[in-house]
């Protein structure tokens, strides 16, 4: 397991035999600033946008969990819709709230900047009517969240 140290806290993902399938399938969803560095029968090596990440053939003992995501920062709809679809791709699984399971069980979160600016935002009613547009929603749609916000 090769890996160039340059993070101190690096994501290590237990797989039931398809480590190397997933790295690939990862690295090519997020393109940029993404490869895979090394892999062997028991276990594969990968960067993700610059964030490295080591992947086990450990058997089918334990399986991923909604306890355990990793969070898409989109920078808008178009975003969303790419990485939506490609993470679906193969199997996936929509959940609520921006949510998805991908063909092999690794839970993520699509998330459009504009939620934060909803949620966050000085109107407190605003924010209220854009997280009740949100838990009626599984992928997230950038428009309905800022006419909820504005209350349109």
């Amino acid at each position: 397991m090769a890996l160039k140290k340059t993070h101190r806290v690096t994501p290590f993902l237990w797989f039931d035999g398809q480590a190397e399938e997933a790295a690939r399938f990862y690295v090519s969803v997020f393109k940029k600033g993404s490869k895979v560095t090394s892999a062997t029968p028991m276990s594969v090596s990968f960067v993700l946008e610059g964030q490295p990440f080591l992947g086990l053939n450990g058997g089918p003992t334990f399986k991923f969990s909604e306890a355990t995501s990793f969070f898409v920062d989109c920078k808008d709809q178009k975003e969303v819709d790419y990485f939506w679809n490609a993470l679906l791709a193969g199997g996936g699984k929509e959940s609520q709230c921006g949510w998805l399971k991908d063909r092999f069980g690794l839970s993520w979160q699509i998330v459009p900047k504009a939620l934060g600016k909803c949620l966050g935002g000085k109107d407190r009613a605003g924010a209220q009517r854009a997280m009740e547009a949100m838990l009626k929603m599984k992928k997230l749609d950038v428009k309905k969240l800022e006419a909820a916000y504005k209350g349109k």
